[in-house]
């Protein structure tokens, strides 16, 4: 057998006897000259680069993206047959370091302190003493309540790490109970807990369902101290709205770190909305065990055994 590995990070899995491993660049469509190969590994690949060979190995057994979301593999069209296996879990912890420094840049105000800073300007309304609990703000975990929309691997990494600086931290899935030890509810009661919530983490995938997600209704349900941080990805936000809702002070600020279009468009309002913070979708881009889920999705593949995060069949 032949896998396919980019060259867009270094890999080293365990290959079962029988398998060679060959590198090849993700900047381009996979070579002619190795499209024959039966599993390939994907990282980095433009959505165009992947569609132009999705129907044109005949091999092809497997793919394993190590994205956490596989909507650009899904969206190539690699033909039914092919496995497609996507990289849940291998972005819990980074996604979480990074959700957790948007958080906390909105509540301490870090913006507004970087903008004193160009300014040379002291902000004494940012520091000396504070109330813990200001009537119009919210600017600390201590007692804030938290909801976590999209509650799968990388929300139940995230929710403890919140809980554990003293928020109180719920939840919502397409159906409710509870997950890792958190309450969950169900997204048809969505609108009553973006009413009681401060601090709105999204980390939903994207797909047909969650397309702008978060419209002009739902951030109208949300209280006007509210935050919002999406770390899951841009297609599930309506930015005309947000944009919206941050230019009239009906919600008190934001952080993206994904965006509808990427790049983002130099005349995008997004860079110039008040109370908002971009960041270059840095959350993921480091996989952590690829190696590991490569080794065992492989083995399995050879063995007839049960892939993990199979997302195609």
């Amino acid at each position: 057998m032949k896998l396919l590995l980019p060259d867009s990070l270094p890999l080293a899995p365990d290959l079962p006897e029988g398998v060679s491993a060959v590198t090849y660049a993700a900047s381009a469509p996979v070579p002619e000259e190795h499209r024959d190969a039966e599993a390939l590994v994907v990282w980095g690949n433009s959505g165009a680069d992947l569609a132009a060979v999705a129907g044109r190995m005949p091999r092809l057994r497997w793919v394993q993206t190590l994205a956490a979301g596989p909507d650009a593999v899904l969206a190539a069209g690699f033909p039914e047959g092919v496995v497609v296996t996507a990289g849940v879990g291998l972005h819990d912890r980074p996604v979480t370091e990074h959700a957790l420094g948007l958080v906390l840049a909105l509540l301490r105000r870090l913006p507004a302190a970087l903008r004193a800073q160009a300014e040379h300007r002291w902000a004494g309304e940012l520091g000396g003493l504070q109330p813990l609990h200001p009537e119009d703000a919210v600017t600390t975990l201590l007692g804030a309540r938290v909801l976590v929309w999209g509650f799968g691997s990388i929300g139940q990494t995230l929710a403890p790490v919140l809980r554990q600086l003293g928020a109180e931290v719920r939840g919502v899935a397409r159906s409710g109970g509870e997950r890792a030890g958190f309450p969950v509810v169900a997204e048809d009661r969505l609108a009553t807990e973006l009413g009681r919530t401060d601090v709105l983490v999204m980390v939903l995938p994207s797909t047909p369902a969650t397309a702008q997600a978060l419209d002009g209704r739902r951030l109208a349900a949300l209280p006007p101290h509210a935050l919002v941080v999406n770390v899951g990805r841009g297609s599930t936000v309506d930015e005309t709205a947000l944009v919206a809702a941050l230019r009239e002070g009906r919600i008190a600020g934001a952080a993206l770190d994904v965006t509808a279009v990427e790049p983002l468009p130099a005349d995008s309002p997004l860079w110039d909305a008040p109370n908002l913070l971009l960041t270059p979708h840095a959350a993921g881009g480091r996989p952590v065990g690829a190696d590991a889920l490569i080794t065992h999705n492989l083995t399995a593949l050879l063995a007839g055994g049960a892939l993990t995060n199979v997302v195609q069949r």
